[in-house]
């Protein structure tokens, strides 16, 4: 079997939000980048689709949010979480210190089209589609690039620096034998689409009752929805049958009641297993976690997507120099790291609390429905405090600034090395 080989300063696996960013900014430095995605498009349906603003803010620093946010999308100054007891709180993103005080809902296509666009623009910048990666190439304990398959056989690419960007599910992290550590939410996650009616009001919220919970995003013109059901329990409310999830939908939003039968087959609703999880160590020599296959998180907040690209901003921050020299330490790794791994802890922290106190009582009640934490209600409503859950969902915890430079270079990008 004839395998062809090429080079690249780095090689990114998936094209994810992080290996889209950091390919984009890589690139704009002048760096060799080769981009390569499993897949052969991006359309899979119920991804990470909010984009908050610190990744507008993000955009902003490339001069990219005004061109971004001529995409279709919509947007979400808050969010109000009710009770079917009654009870109500909501998280203000208005007042926010930013000039994008909404999260903006962008199907994560139009999002990753938009990043690869721009990266294209760049000489340096080579994205392939349908290339799945089957194994890391090691020197030692050194990681110097992989092995991947496309339709059109098998490559092997040599590469100054290796980045796994390939999600919760990581094929690259696995290989590189990185040890972490797991949490366990008791959730995983039914998604499906209702229509929505021109004239509904666009608002974000959750709903919780007991046994249930659910949260109602609007997209335009239908509501992107999220069935949280107990941690495994997908096969019970399947074999429970259709019918009775249309009933438990409807009494938890009885205003889309009279919609609740556009569910006409289980293969409208998709399974999101939750995992939460975090690597003890990013790297290894020639090699470097970022994004779901660092740090997986909870779907609460709604911020994955958003610390991947904050990922992606610090690593192109520390790197991009190391790279233009093709010299990459561990140390340069580990202060990617050392930036990062805090803020991961962090956010982690305020979704486990979130698990623990509002989403485990509400998934395991059989009565009344759970009250919201005492703790919750007094954090929302304490001036000087109430900011607090908004701003760490908004802007996470200590944002990245872009500061790898704009290049405009002609110079060589990845190159075939023959066979």
């Amino acid at each position: 079997m004839v395998v062809r080989r090429c080079e690249a300063r780095c090689c990114i696996v998936g094209c994810g939000p992080a290996g889209a960013m950091l390919g984009l900014l890589l690139a704009r430095a002048g760096i060799p980048v080769l981009l390569l995605e499993k897949h052969g498009d991006f359309l899979r349906d119920f991804r990470g689709d909010t984009i908050h603003p610190s990744t507008l803010e993000i955009l902003d620093e490339l001069g990219l949010a005004e061109r971004f946010l001529r995409l279709r999308h919509d947007r979400a100054s808050a969010f109000s979480l009710h009770t079917t007891a009654g009870e109500t709180v909501t998280i203000e993103f208005r007042g926010l210190p930013t000039r994008y005080p909404f999260i903006a809902f962008v199907p994560q296509w139009d999002f990753l089209d938009f990043v690869t666009r721009e990266a294209k623009r760049y000489p340096t910048f080579r994205l392939v589609m349908n290339a799945e990666v089957t194994d890391l190439i090691r020197e030692g304990e050194a990681v110097c690039g992989v092995r991947y398959r496309t339709p059109d056989g098998e490559w092997e690419v040599r590469a100054a620096l290796t980045v796994g960007a390939d999600g919760r599910t990581a094929r690259t992290r696995d290989a590189a034998g990185l040890p972490q550590v797991a949490a366990s939410p008791p959730m995983d996650v039914l998604w499906f689409r209702l229509s929505r009616r021109p004239d509904e009001p666009g608002a974000a919220e959750a709903v919780v009752g007991p046994g249930r919970f659910v949260a109602v995003f609007n997209r335009g013109d239908y509501w992107q929805i999220g069935y949280t059901i107990p941690k495994g329990g997908a096969a019970d409310v399947r074999a429970a049958g259709l019918a009775l999830f249309r009933r438990s939908v409807a009494a938890l939003l009885p205003p889309l009641a009279d919609r609740v039968e556009e569910l006409q087959d289980w293969e409208q609703i998709k399974l999101l297993t939750v995992r939460a999880d975090r690597l003890l160590r990013w790297y290894r020599p020639g090699y470097l976690a970022i994004g779901d296959a660092a740090h997986a998180m909870s779907p609460v907040g709604g911020v994955g997507i958003n610390m991947a690209i904050q990922d992606a901003v610090a690593a192109a921050n520390v790197l991009w120099e190391p790279l233009r020299r093709a010299q990459v330490s561990v140390r340069d790794l580990q202060e990617v790291q050392r930036q990062r791994a805090w803020s991961v802890r962090v956010i982690q922290a305020m979704q486990a609390f979130v698990h623990r106190r509002l989403l485990g009582p509400a998934l395991t009640s059989t009565g009344r429905a759970p009250a919201i934490p005492a703790a919750m209600r007094l954090l929302l409503r304490v001036p000087g405090v109430s900011a607090v859950p908004a701003r760490l969902i908004a802007l996470g915890v200590r944002r990245p600034h872009v500061q790898s430079p704009a290049v405009a270079q002609d110079g060589a990008g990845v190159r075939e090395v023959g066979t």
